[in-house]
């Protein structure tokens, strides 16, 4: 008997972005399958921050097309993408750094009630709004840190609040954009741990960019290696690993 094909949660089609003369993604197309954990890596400049603000919908599109569980969200506006269930977080930490930890997780919630920003104060006395937030912040590790200030968390810390917040618009898929930069091998290791968690435990698919290759070859179902705006690998770590066109424009030399 022929085995059940997994779906599709995203599906781009020719996706190609330029700023003057440098085309950063030029004319790429992948599939990521529904719960995959899949890394894309490649040297600086090889498009992969402006492959992850097409997706999100920061930045429009000159060609191509964006599906997510089928539907077309090519171009459309960053909430109206929220909706559709896709978070991402960013290299450089984007947080709310005068707010508390639970505040900061609480605005998301609110937003995907929404509600305004103001109702911030009163909707921590809500059971069911703080429940919410609380189990978000527990699932990420940070419950006990609920009531600190998000400036006076470390580094590692600050980059789970901000995984934090994007767990909290309910995502099915969540870009993660370089989430161990910066960390100690401590919290390298906590972040890579949790990662692992987001999509194998709470069900959520992870697309994610990392310069570290012990730790895209360790986690990742499947790798897509970017260079000079083009895909010129895909497959599983083990094929990746010992690919010559990869080894040549990234890796520098075989492991």
């Amino acid at each position: 008997m022929a085995s059940l094909s997994v779906p599709k949660i995203l599906e781009v089609k020719e996706l190609t972005k330029s700023f003057g003369e440098l085309r950063a993604v030029d004319h790429v197309s992948l599939d990521v399958e529904e719960g995959e954990l899949r890394a894309i890596i490649g040297p600086n400049g090889a498009g992969k921050t402006t492959f992850f603000n097409l997706i999100s919908g920061r930045i429009p599109a000159d060609a191509g097309r964006i599906f997510f569980r089928g539907k077309d969200i090519t171009n459309l506006p960053v909430p109206v993408i929220l909706r559709h269930g896709i978070s991402r977080s960013f290299q450089i930490t984007n947080i709310f750094p005068k707010l508390t930890v639970l505040e900061n997780v609480l605005i998301p919630v609110l937003s995907r009630m929404g509600k305004s920003l103001n109702f911030i104060t009163s909707a921590k006395k809500i059971p069911q709004v703080n429940q919410e937030v609380l189990e978000v912040l527990e699932s990420i590790g940070l419950a006990e840190k609920s009531n600190l200030l998000a400036t006076a968390l470390s580094h590692g810390d600050q980059k789970r609040l901000e995984m934090a917040i994007a767990l909290a618009n309910r995502p099915s898929l969540m870009l993660l954009d370089e989430p161990t930069a910066g960390m100690s091998p401590e919290d390298t290791a906590r972040t890579v741990e949790l990662i692992k968690k987001v999509c194998k435990t709470l069900a959520i698919t992870v697309i994610f960019t990392e310069h570290d290759m012990e730790i895209v070859f360790a986690i990742s179902d499947r790798i897509s290696v970017f260079h000079q705006g083009r895909i010129i690998a895909e497959g599983k770590p083990q094929d990746i690993r010992y690919n010559e066109r990869v080894i040549e424009a990234y890796l520098g030399e075989a492991p």
